[in-house]
Protein backbone atom coordinates (compact mmCIF):
# COMPACT_ATOMS: atom_id res chain seq x y z
CA UNK A 1 0.00 0.00 0.00
CA UNK A 2 1.23 3.41 -1.07
CA UNK A 3 2.26 6.00 2.12
CA UNK A 4 2.69 9.60 2.30
CA UNK A 5 6.11 9.64 1.98
CA UNK A 6 6.31 7.90 -1.04
CA UNK A 7 3.84 10.83 -2.72
CA UNK A 8 6.13 13.14 -0.84
CA UNK A 9 9.22 11.75 -2.45
CA UNK A 10 7.50 11.58 -6.10
CA UNK A 11 5.52 14.74 -6.11
CA UNK A 12 8.94 16.33 -4.30
CA UNK A 13 7.31 18.22 -1.35
CA UNK A 14 7.19 17.72 2.56
CA UNK A 15 5.41 14.90 4.47
CA UNK A 16 3.23 17.71 5.87
CA UNK A 17 2.21 19.32 3.10
CA UNK A 18 1.16 16.09 1.61
CA UNK A 19 -0.36 15.54 4.64
CA UNK A 20 -2.24 18.67 5.10
CA UNK A 21 -3.05 18.11 1.17
CA UNK A 22 -4.75 15.37 1.43
CA UNK A 23 -6.90 16.41 4.28
CA UNK A 24 -7.78 19.44 2.83
CA UNK A 25 -6.37 21.52 5.20
CA UNK A 26 -8.04 25.19 4.28
CA UNK A 27 -4.88 27.13 6.07
CA UNK A 28 -2.54 25.42 3.86
CA UNK A 29 -0.63 27.85 1.67
CA UNK A 30 0.40 25.91 -1.37
CA UNK A 31 0.24 26.66 -5.26
CA UNK A 32 -2.89 24.98 -7.29
CA UNK A 33 -0.15 23.07 -9.26
CA UNK A 34 1.72 21.57 -5.87
CA UNK A 35 -1.96 20.57 -5.01
CA UNK A 36 -2.68 19.00 -8.43
CA UNK A 37 0.59 17.18 -8.10
CA UNK A 38 -0.31 15.47 -5.05
CA UNK A 39 -3.59 14.08 -5.80
CA UNK A 40 -2.60 12.81 -8.83
CA UNK A 41 0.91 10.61 -7.47
CA UNK A 42 -1.74 9.78 -4.70
CA UNK A 43 -4.31 8.45 -7.04
CA UNK A 44 -1.56 6.59 -9.35
CA UNK A 45 -0.22 4.95 -6.18
CA UNK A 46 -3.48 4.10 -5.47
CA UNK A 47 -3.42 6.10 -1.54
CA UNK A 48 -6.37 4.49 -0.38
CA UNK A 49 -7.26 7.61 2.34
CA UNK A 50 -9.94 9.54 0.80
CA UNK A 51 -8.02 11.79 -1.87
CA UNK A 52 -11.34 13.58 -3.65
CA UNK A 53 -10.09 17.32 -4.52
CA UNK A 54 -12.20 19.78 -2.28
CA UNK A 55 -14.81 21.75 -4.34
CA UNK A 56 -13.23 24.69 -5.92
CA UNK A 57 -12.90 27.48 -4.43
CA UNK A 58 -15.26 30.66 -5.04
CA UNK A 59 -12.80 33.46 -7.00
CA UNK A 60 -12.48 35.88 -4.23
CA UNK A 61 -12.20 39.07 -6.67
CA UNK A 62 -12.88 42.86 -6.39
CA UNK A 63 -11.53 43.26 -3.12
CA UNK A 64 -10.31 46.35 -1.83
CA UNK A 65 -7.44 47.30 -0.01
CA UNK A 66 -7.62 50.64 1.94
CA UNK A 67 -4.26 51.77 2.63
CA UNK A 68 -5.33 55.42 4.88
CA UNK A 69 -2.14 56.59 5.11
CA UNK A 70 0.03 59.49 4.12
CA UNK A 71 3.56 59.17 2.39
CA UNK A 72 4.89 61.46 5.23
CA UNK A 73 3.01 58.55 7.90
CA UNK A 74 4.11 55.83 5.94
CA UNK A 75 7.84 57.42 5.82
CA UNK A 76 7.79 58.35 9.82
CA UNK A 77 7.37 54.24 10.28
CA UNK A 78 8.52 51.52 8.58
CA UNK A 79 5.96 49.63 10.42
CA UNK A 80 3.00 50.75 8.16
CA UNK A 81 5.04 49.70 4.86
CA UNK A 82 5.82 46.30 6.15
CA UNK A 83 1.96 45.44 6.86
CA UNK A 84 1.52 47.27 3.13
CA UNK A 85 3.46 44.97 1.17
CA UNK A 86 2.48 41.79 3.91
CA UNK A 87 -0.92 42.28 2.70
CA UNK A 88 -0.39 42.24 -0.86
CA UNK A 89 2.20 39.30 -0.70
CA UNK A 90 -0.31 37.47 1.23
CA UNK A 91 -3.13 38.60 -1.48
CA UNK A 92 -1.36 37.33 -4.16
CA UNK A 93 -0.69 33.75 -2.31
CA UNK A 94 -4.22 33.58 -1.89
CA UNK A 95 -4.71 34.26 -5.64
CA UNK A 96 -6.87 37.10 -4.24
CA UNK A 97 -7.57 39.94 -6.79
CA UNK A 98 -6.79 43.10 -4.76
CA UNK A 99 -7.38 47.10 -5.73
CA UNK A 100 -5.43 49.66 -3.86
CA UNK A 101 -7.15 52.66 -3.06
CA UNK A 102 -5.07 55.18 -0.73
CA UNK A 103 -6.48 58.36 1.51
CA UNK A 104 -6.17 60.91 -1.25
CA UNK A 105 -8.96 58.69 -3.16
CA UNK A 106 -11.09 58.94 -1.05
CA UNK A 107 -13.86 56.89 0.02
CA UNK A 108 -15.61 57.40 -3.04
CA UNK A 109 -13.28 56.20 -5.10
CA UNK A 110 -14.32 52.96 -4.26
CA UNK A 111 -16.89 51.27 -6.79
CA UNK A 112 -20.58 49.67 -5.76
CA UNK A 113 -19.39 46.48 -6.71
CA UNK A 114 -16.49 45.37 -4.30
CA UNK A 115 -16.75 41.81 -2.37
CA UNK A 116 -14.75 43.15 0.88
CA UNK A 117 -12.27 45.19 2.02
CA UNK A 118 -8.92 45.17 3.99
CA UNK A 119 -8.26 48.48 5.72
CA UNK A 120 -5.43 49.87 7.15
CA UNK A 121 -5.38 53.62 9.23
CA UNK A 122 -8.23 55.69 10.87
CA UNK A 123 -11.57 56.30 9.22
CA UNK A 124 -14.21 58.89 9.49
CA UNK A 125 -18.05 57.54 10.71
CA UNK A 126 -18.69 58.81 7.34
CA UNK A 127 -16.48 56.46 5.93
CA UNK A 128 -17.29 53.40 8.22
CA UNK A 129 -20.74 54.31 6.52
CA UNK A 130 -20.03 54.57 3.68
CA UNK A 131 -18.13 51.35 3.78
CA UNK A 132 -20.86 49.63 5.57
CA UNK A 133 -23.79 50.90 2.61
CA UNK A 134 -21.33 48.62 0.16
CA UNK A 135 -20.36 45.50 1.21
CA UNK A 136 -20.32 43.59 5.30
CA UNK A 137 -16.94 42.12 4.66
CA UNK A 138 -14.63 43.68 6.03
CA UNK A 139 -10.95 43.55 8.18
CA UNK A 140 -9.15 46.42 9.72
CA UNK A 141 -5.30 46.17 10.38
CA UNK A 142 -4.20 47.54 13.63
CA UNK A 143 -7.18 48.90 14.45
CA UNK A 144 -10.79 48.50 15.63
CA UNK A 145 -12.91 50.78 14.64
CA UNK A 146 -16.03 49.26 13.98
CA UNK A 147 -15.91 46.05 16.20
CA UNK A 148 -20.45 45.73 15.85
CA UNK A 149 -19.88 45.32 11.66
CA UNK A 150 -16.53 44.36 10.66
CA UNK A 151 -13.17 41.73 11.12
CA UNK A 152 -10.13 43.12 12.88
CA UNK A 153 -6.52 41.69 13.73
CA UNK A 154 -4.41 43.74 15.58
CA UNK A 155 -1.22 43.26 18.20
CA UNK A 156 -2.03 43.26 22.02
CA UNK A 157 -0.67 46.67 23.09
CA UNK A 158 -2.18 46.38 26.60
CA UNK A 159 -0.57 43.30 27.27
CA UNK A 160 2.81 43.86 25.60
CA UNK A 161 2.86 47.41 27.71
CA UNK A 162 2.14 45.32 30.79
CA UNK A 163 5.06 42.96 30.20
CA UNK A 164 7.38 45.96 29.27
CA UNK A 165 7.15 47.69 32.76
CA UNK A 166 6.71 44.10 34.46
CA UNK A 167 10.23 43.64 32.90
CA UNK A 168 11.44 47.05 34.44
CA UNK A 169 10.25 46.04 37.40
CA UNK A 170 10.85 43.12 38.10
CA UNK A 171 14.93 44.45 37.65
CA UNK A 172 14.30 46.79 40.44
CA UNK A 173 12.63 49.92 38.56
CA UNK A 174 10.49 52.03 40.24
CA UNK A 175 10.94 55.60 38.59
CA UNK A 176 9.41 54.46 34.99
CA UNK A 177 8.72 56.93 32.15
CA UNK A 178 6.42 56.59 28.85
CA UNK A 179 7.34 58.26 26.19
CA UNK A 180 4.61 58.03 23.17
CA UNK A 181 2.53 59.86 20.30
CA UNK A 182 -0.92 60.94 20.67
CA UNK A 183 -4.19 59.97 17.90
CA UNK A 184 -6.33 61.85 16.49
CA UNK A 185 -10.02 61.20 16.09
CA UNK A 186 -10.87 61.28 12.38
CA UNK A 187 -13.96 63.07 13.02
CA UNK A 188 -13.30 65.95 15.60
CA UNK A 189 -9.34 65.70 15.05
CA UNK A 190 -9.20 66.00 18.89
CA UNK A 191 -6.47 64.17 21.18
CA UNK A 192 -7.46 60.70 21.69
CA UNK A 193 -5.64 58.83 24.39
CA UNK A 194 -3.33 56.14 23.06
CA UNK A 195 -3.84 52.57 24.77
CA UNK A 196 -0.16 52.33 25.43
CA UNK A 197 -0.17 55.00 27.40
CA UNK A 198 -3.87 54.58 29.07
CA UNK A 199 -2.41 51.40 29.90
CA UNK A 200 1.01 52.14 31.38
CA UNK A 201 -0.98 55.41 33.79
CA UNK A 202 -3.08 52.01 35.02
CA UNK A 203 -0.25 49.98 35.77
CA UNK A 204 2.01 52.76 37.45
CA UNK A 205 -1.13 53.79 39.04
CA UNK A 206 -2.14 50.42 40.90
CA UNK A 207 1.52 50.02 41.73
CA UNK A 208 1.58 53.81 43.54
CA UNK A 209 4.18 54.94 41.47
CA UNK A 210 2.67 56.92 38.60
CA UNK A 211 4.51 60.51 38.14
CA UNK A 212 3.11 62.64 35.95
CA UNK A 213 6.17 64.29 35.01
CA UNK A 214 7.69 61.18 33.60
CA UNK A 215 4.86 60.92 31.31
CA UNK A 216 6.24 62.85 27.30
CA UNK A 217 3.81 62.64 24.48
CA UNK A 218 4.58 64.22 21.08
CA UNK A 219 2.59 64.92 18.22
CA UNK A 220 3.06 62.18 15.87
CA UNK A 221 5.16 58.22 16.32
CA UNK A 222 8.05 59.68 14.45
CA UNK A 223 12.22 60.22 15.47
CA UNK A 224 12.25 64.25 15.75
CA UNK A 225 9.50 63.78 18.03
CA UNK A 226 11.28 61.13 20.71
CA UNK A 227 14.55 63.18 20.10
CA UNK A 228 12.55 66.75 21.12
CA UNK A 229 10.91 65.08 24.10
CA UNK A 230 14.08 63.66 25.56
CA UNK A 231 16.21 66.22 24.90
CA UNK A 232 12.97 68.65 26.91
CA UNK A 233 13.29 65.89 29.44
CA UNK A 234 16.83 66.11 30.36
CA UNK A 235 17.15 69.96 30.34
CA UNK A 236 13.79 69.77 32.58
CA UNK A 237 14.23 66.49 35.20
CA UNK A 238 18.30 66.70 35.27
CA UNK A 239 18.77 64.24 37.93
CA UNK A 240 14.95 63.70 38.54
CA UNK A 241 15.28 61.91 35.09
CA UNK A 242 13.58 57.97 35.21
CA UNK A 243 15.49 54.84 35.16
CA UNK A 244 13.94 53.19 32.83
CA UNK A 245 11.53 54.85 29.49
CA UNK A 246 9.14 52.89 27.66
CA UNK A 247 8.83 54.27 24.44
CA UNK A 248 5.42 53.39 22.15
CA UNK A 249 6.99 52.50 19.09
CA UNK A 250 10.68 52.15 17.34
CA UNK A 251 10.64 55.42 15.78
CA UNK A 252 10.52 56.99 18.91
CA UNK A 253 12.76 55.21 20.95
CA UNK A 254 15.70 55.97 18.20
CA UNK A 255 15.28 59.95 18.41
CA UNK A 256 14.98 58.96 22.44
CA UNK A 257 18.65 57.13 21.81
CA UNK A 258 19.95 59.96 19.68
CA UNK A 259 19.13 62.40 22.59
CA UNK A 260 20.21 59.99 25.71
CA UNK A 261 23.72 59.60 23.65
CA UNK A 262 24.27 63.45 22.76
CA UNK A 263 23.44 64.27 26.57
CA UNK A 264 26.43 61.79 27.23
CA UNK A 265 23.56 59.73 29.69
CA UNK A 266 24.52 56.15 30.03
CA UNK A 267 22.06 53.18 28.51
CA UNK A 268 21.57 51.54 30.22
CA UNK A 269 23.38 52.15 33.58
CA UNK A 270 21.73 55.15 34.14
CA UNK A 271 18.22 55.22 31.93
CA UNK A 272 17.25 51.92 30.63
CA UNK A 273 14.97 52.13 27.64
CA UNK A 274 12.55 49.59 25.87
CA UNK A 275 10.18 49.57 22.40
CA UNK A 276 7.44 48.12 20.81
CA UNK A 277 7.67 46.97 16.55
CA UNK A 278 11.38 45.47 16.08
CA UNK A 279 12.02 47.29 12.68
CA UNK A 280 14.97 46.57 11.14
CA UNK A 281 16.88 49.05 12.49
CA UNK A 282 16.16 48.01 15.92
CA UNK A 283 19.25 46.05 15.97
CA UNK A 284 21.88 48.91 14.20
CA UNK A 285 20.98 51.58 16.46
CA UNK A 286 23.24 52.30 19.51
CA UNK A 287 23.28 50.33 21.91
CA UNK A 288 20.89 48.04 20.31
CA UNK A 289 17.02 48.81 20.78
CA UNK A 290 14.95 45.97 23.52
CA UNK A 291 11.72 46.00 21.93
CA UNK A 292 8.51 43.55 21.23
CA UNK A 293 8.95 41.81 18.36
CA UNK A 294 5.38 42.26 16.22
CA UNK A 295 5.07 39.58 13.41
CA UNK A 296 3.39 41.96 10.78
CA UNK A 297 3.50 38.22 8.56
CA UNK A 298 1.24 36.61 10.98
CA UNK A 299 -1.02 40.14 11.27
CA UNK A 300 -1.00 40.17 7.63
CA UNK A 301 -1.99 36.34 7.48
CA UNK A 302 -5.00 36.44 9.84
CA UNK A 303 -6.18 39.58 8.00
CA UNK A 304 -6.56 37.56 4.70
CA UNK A 305 -8.06 34.70 6.61
CA UNK A 306 -10.29 36.34 8.44
CA UNK A 307 -11.56 38.10 5.01
CA UNK A 308 -12.13 34.82 3.51
CA UNK A 309 -13.62 33.23 6.40
CA UNK A 310 -16.28 35.77 5.93
CA UNK A 311 -16.38 35.71 1.97
CA UNK A 312 -16.22 32.13 1.11
CA UNK A 313 -17.23 30.64 4.36
CA UNK A 314 -20.05 32.80 4.66
CA UNK A 315 -18.97 33.63 8.56
CA UNK A 316 -21.53 35.94 9.79
CA UNK A 317 -19.96 36.17 13.66
CA UNK A 318 -17.40 39.05 14.02
CA UNK A 319 -14.01 38.53 14.92
CA UNK A 320 -11.62 40.96 16.64
CA UNK A 321 -8.23 39.26 17.06
CA UNK A 322 -5.18 40.17 19.25
CA UNK A 323 -1.70 39.00 18.77
CA UNK A 324 0.78 39.04 21.55
CA UNK A 325 4.26 39.91 20.92
CA UNK A 326 7.63 38.60 21.42
CA UNK A 327 10.23 40.44 23.92
CA UNK A 328 13.64 40.91 21.83
CA UNK A 329 16.27 41.85 24.79
CA UNK A 330 19.08 43.58 23.36
CA UNK A 331 21.33 46.07 25.21
CA UNK A 332 19.61 48.99 25.83
CA UNK A 333 17.64 47.67 28.98
CA UNK A 334 18.67 45.92 31.89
Amino acid sequence: MATIKQIAEMAKVSLATVSRVLNNDPTLSVTDETRERVFEVADRLGYRKKTARPAARPTVRSIAFLYWLTEREELHDVYFKSIRLGIEQQAKQQQIELHCYTIEDGIDALGEDIQGFIAVGRFSTAELERLRRLTPHGVFVDTVPDQDHYDAVRPDLRWITRKGIDFFMERGHRRIGFVGGIDLHPDTKERVSDVREETFRECMSRAGLLDEELIFTGRQFAVEDGYRLTMSAIERLGERMPTALFVASDPIAVGCLQALNEKGIAIPARVSLMSINNISIAKYVSPPLTTFHIDVDELCKNAVGLLLERIVEERRLVKTVYLNAELVIRKSAI
